[in-house]
């Protein structure tokens, strides 16, 4: 399904929910078992798989590696202000900054907002240095991320698109 204003966005279908759904549970299950459970065409099962991945539909398996295992035990939330015309420019650097692991544009205080994982307070402190030499970024304010009380899911949104009631 696109997106309705005619971007590139591509939405997943109740069908496409279900398939993520049974995988959730069992990533590994062969496209025959996964089709079979869901009382599914084999081939209409390989083909929306394919058609997620083709689209970018999904996000990396890395995107799941907890960066604990990785040796980085702080996480933090950076703030950065950028001057305007140099937006690009920053967000091209901060790319090139491995320790962040994510960054959005915000409204409000700020002008990004940037995830951020460190070994420890110094390796914080470098990291921090290294976004404020991003071309374009001013100031930063730092935020410890003490602990997850409610991590990134996507698992209720993919049940009620599925027609499942979510639990609570």
């Amino acid at each position: 399904m696109r997106h309705p204003e005619g971007s590139n966005l591509t939405f997943l279908d109740p069908v496409d929910a279900r398939i993520l759904l049974a995988l959730d549970s069992e990533p590994r299950l062969p496209v025959v078992v996964l089709a079979e459970r869901l009382g599914l065409a084999r081939k209409t099962v390989q083909t929306r798989l394919s058609r997620m991945e083709e689209r970018a539909l999904l996000r990396p398996h890395s995107d799941r590696v907890d960066p604990r295992t990785l040796g980085y035990l702080m996480e933090a939330a950076v703030t950065a202000e950028v001057e305007q015309p140099r937006l690009g420019a920053a967000v091209a650097a901060l790319a090139e900054i491995p320790e962040v692991v994510a960054a959005a544009a915000i409204s409000g205080e700020g002008d990004l907002l940037c995830r951020v994982v460190a070994r420890d307070p110094d390796d914080l402190y470098r990291v921090t240095q290294e976004i404020l030499s991003c071309p374009g970024i001013r100031r930063t304010r730092t935020s410890l991320l003490m602990r997850d009380l409610l991590p990134y899911r996507a698992l209720g949104l993919l049940r009620r698109l599925a027609g499942e009631t979510p639990s609570r």
